[in-house]
């Protein structure tokens, strides 16, 4: 398996990971950004902080990156998860994975973010502008 890994309080890099991804073997490569967007059910989101089980979260994390080779035909995956205190317009997690052929690439790109979703021990709490209130970090 070719996959990387990483849960960090720093910046994401989006343009190390694209170059990261990229291979010769590569006919297709899905990337997913997640932002922190300004709203939520309406409300207006002024942060958000994330907190997260590491050795769990890079444990499961490393899982559904396995689960993903299992089912496609897919040469690599990346998958970075930020931590910390995050404004409107930030990048709490980038998914990438490289294929020879785009639909493995889009499936399995789907199949992590929604499995991470679900599975991830990760928890954010979103600032509003009349309180705060903790959340499953992909509900």
């Amino acid at each position: 398996m070719n996959t990387q890994i990483l849960l960090s309080a720093q910046t994401l890099d989006i343009q190390s990971c694209i170059d990261w991804i990229m291979s010769p073997e590569s006919g297709g490569i899905d990337v997913f950004i997640g932002t922190v967007r300004n709203a939520t059910k309406g409300k207006k989101v002024l942060k958000l902080d994330f907190e997260a089980y590491e050795p769990m979260a890079v444990s499961e994390m490393n899982k559904i990156a396995a689960q993903a080779f299992e089912h496609w035909p897919v040469q690599k995956i990346l998958i970075h998860h930020r931590t910390g205190l995050l404004n409107v317009g930030e990048v709490p997690v980038v998914i990438a994975v490289s294929a020879a052929h785009r639909d493995a690439a889009f499936d399995a790109c789907r199949y992590i973010i929604d499995t991470l979703k679900q599975t991830v021990p990760i928890w954010k709490k979103e600032s509003f502008e009349d309180g705060d209130v903790w959340v499953a970090a992909h509900p």
